[in-house]
């Protein structure tokens, strides 16, 4: 009736004898992983699999979900429907045992044997209602992860849910908790274009599960009054994103995102999805008018007292040596901010922030950049860094804000600050290389640098910093490349060449941090999940008329603006060939030409300005938001493809002419993008 693997029991007196759900033979090839391989390796094995369940069940990015929990090494845990041990090990460090209850038999040797070192963590194996009468009623914690949701199926009666909570409570002692993660019925993601979690079709929380379903999942208002009505007391929310299976942040209601944060919102993994809209700029409206709690993908529920945990970040997609977690905490009145150390292979890396708060302090004592102190502390064998709570703006918020308002000087205002304050006393041996816009918190004259993690003992020039700044800042969102990068470049003295080192260098850097591991967004790709754009299709079906259009902008000093563009009629002679001849004003410094609304090969086969061929194989003259291939191919993985010349590095009159042929191949988005990288690794 009992097992033993490892130090781990396993007890089958309430199994029924055969497991009643089963991934099939992916089971299987997870056991024969988890016995032949270390949790470090899952990673790679992760990689090298490219199997939605692989991941989704082996990703230690799971255990972020219980590891913020403020378990104490004499907790007792409950954990309810432990699966194949996503979460169990965390939870097993933190407390002082771990009682998991499984139906599936698999399930529960695949958690045993991955963590057999753990002497702690018994498995009880069989259905929860044949289970529960015999277990203890003096938990800690009891979590359910991902599992709430199905209590309609293994709960039954008419009020599973409420049901369901009642019968848990009585498990929990004087002061326990119970912890509840699932989906938000209304999470952005699914009126974005994901499939339901459960059911993989679309719309079906929105849509209340109108074709029914053994799954259900809840607002939050929903969720409340379940709990409530189940007489769960206290409960409080929090908001795990991008959602609760791989979470990287938590949000309370305290300390909720700001505009600008959410920007990581690709992360469905099993299957295909559409995009509707910019997930991104939606959070942003929805974090502006305090929406986030009704739109979060996700949420944890916490009953009982309240954590003083309030933010979480995690850092572990990073290489072990640099995992880190930050934590930012409130007690009474006291704000607290902590960075732990995810592993004892990071601690000497946590150690050395009090160290670079030192040497960065001593360089910018007299400037005018503050650095937010911190200090080392430890508890027991752990260690970790304590810093000041610091009020203000992120300096990247306020440059987004002078872009929504075309104030382009006042970006650049910002940013020459910026590069004045960063810069003082550069020649001291000690610079932040991460000194990043949205790391700088601004509060009227006071700039405060709140994170430097990565300050190296050395000088660097401080357009080198400047430059990497900006080039993160383009990366994060779309709106932003309405900068003239050029300007900035020649305000540092930055030649292209520089420029194209120090992406290099970014690179390298990355590479360093994750010690070479894929990113999500990669493994996304290699899981072969598709993003369907509906737009995109709908085109399709549109007479070529309608895509195959060309769109002029003009830039005065001022950027480009849609509302000033215009459509050139006629400018195609057939499906495949464009010839323009533009009348063009003195005042207009970069012209920028859109030859279709689809991804596409484009050929230049003339252009002229004022009857002079423009030399397109000089630097800078022509530039695209596409690869090209020699200086009259290009190629566009994009449904907008943009040609900007730069008339300013040609001879202009106060009326100039433009005379331009182009032989043009539409492609699939799949295929150009194809294209485009086989060029970028020959030049």
């Amino acid at each position: 009736m009992t097992e033993e693997i490892g130090s781990v029991k396993l007890d089958y007196s309430k199994y029924p004898g055969k497991d009643y759900y089963c991934d099939g033979g992916v089971e299987d090839e997870i056991l024969e992983i988890v016995k032949k391989h270390s949790p470090a390796e899952y990673g790679k094995v992760i990689e090298e699999r490219r199997s939605w369940p692989v991941l989704y069940h082996l990703s230690p990015l799971r255990e972020n979900i219980v590891d913020w929990l403020p378990m104490k090494n004499t907790d007792r845990v409950l954990e309810v429907g432990s699966g194949c041990g996503a979460v169990t090990g965390a939870l097993a460090r933190k407390a002082g045992s771990v009682t998991c209850v499984e139906l599936s038999k698999k399930r529960s040797l695949i958690n045993a044997n991955r963590h057999k070192e753990c002497n702690n963590v018994t498995i009880h194996v069989g259905n929860f209602k044949d289970i529960e009468p015999e277990l203890p009623k003096d938990f800690d914690y009891i979590c359910l992860i991902g599992v709430f949701e199905y209590a309609q199926s293994y709960i039954g009666g008419d009020t599973p849910f409420h049901d369901f909570v009642k019968i848990l409570l009585p498990h929990l002692a004087e002061g326990g908790r119970l912890v509840i993660a699932l989906e938000n019925k209304y999470g952005l993601k699914y009126f974005a274009g994901c499939r339901e979690d459960h059911l993989g079709t679309w719309f079906s929380g929105i849509e209340n599960y109108a074709d029914g379903g053994g799954v259900r999942t809840f607002s939050r208002n929903g969720l409340e009054k379940i709990l409530k009505s189940s007489g769960a007391g206290e409960t409080h929310f929090y908001y795990p994103y991008p959602d609760y299976k791989f979470m990287t942040a938590l949000y309370s209601d305290v300390y909720l995102p700001g505009k600008g944060e959410l920007t990581n919102n690709f992360r469905n993994f099993d299957r295909d999805r559409m995009l509707l809209f910019d997930e991104k700029n939606a959070f942003d409206g929805i974090v502006e008018d305090d929406l986030f709690p009704v739109f979060s993908n996700s949420f944890v529920v916490v009953t009982g007292r309240e954590p003083d945990v309030k933010y979480v970040k995690y850092s572990n997609d990073r290489a072990p040596e640099y995992a880190v977690r930050t934590e930012i905490g409130r007690t009474g009145n006291e704000i607290r901010v902590r960075k732990y150390p995810l592993n004892p292979e990071s601690r000497e890396h946590v150690r050395g922030m009090a160290a670079a708060c030192g040497r960065l302090t001593e360089r910018y004592a007299g400037g005018r950049l503050e650095v937010n102190r911190c200090e080392l502390a430890e508890e027991g064998e752990d260690v970790f860094a304590c810093f000041e709570y610091v009020q203000g703006t992120p300096l990247s918020e306020l440059m987004d804000q002078c872009l929504e308002r075309d104030d382009l000087e006042g970006f650049h205002k910002y940013f020459r600050e910026y590069v004045e304050r960063i810069g003082y006393h550069s020649e001291y041996p000690a610079a932040d290389f991460d000194l990043i816009f949205s790391n700088i918190l601004v509060d009227q004259d006071r700039w405060t640098l709140i994170d430097y993690e990565w300050t190296f003992g050395k000088p660097m020039d401080t357009g080198e910093l400047a430059f990497r700044a900006v080039y993160c800042y383009l990366l994060e969102n779309e709106k932003r490349k309405k900068l003239n990068l050029d300007r900035i470049l020649e305000s540092l003295h930055i030649t292209e060449e520089d420029a194209e080192r120090y992406r290099e260098q970014e690179r390298e850097f990355q590479k360093f941090v994750t010690g070479n591991r894929m990113a999500m967004a990669e493994i996304r790709d290699l899981l072969g999940c598709r993003m369907m754009v509906p737009q995109k299709q709908a085109e399709k079906y549109q007479d070529s008329e309608a895509v195959n259009r060309v769109q002029i902008y003009e830039d005065r000093g001022e950027g480009f603006r849609e509302e000033e563009s215009r459509f050139v009629p006629e400018a195609y002679q057939g499906e495949n060939r464009i010839e323009l001849e533009l009348t063009v004003s003195g005042e207009v410094q970069v012209l920028r030409i859109d030859p279709a609304f689809d991804s596409c090969v484009v050929r230049i086969e003339e252009m002229t300005f004022n009857g002079e061929p423009v030399p397109l194989e000089k630097k800078k003259v022509l530039q695209v938001n596409g690869r090209i291939a020699r200086p009259a191919t290009l190629i566009f993985p994009t449904t907008d493809p943009n040609i900007n010349i730069d008339l300013r590095r040609l001879s202009r009159q106060p009326e100039n002419s433009l005379r331009l042929c182009m032989e043009i191949v539409r492609l699939s988005t799949a295929m150009a993008q194809e294209m485009a990288d086989a060029v970028k690794k020959l030049i």
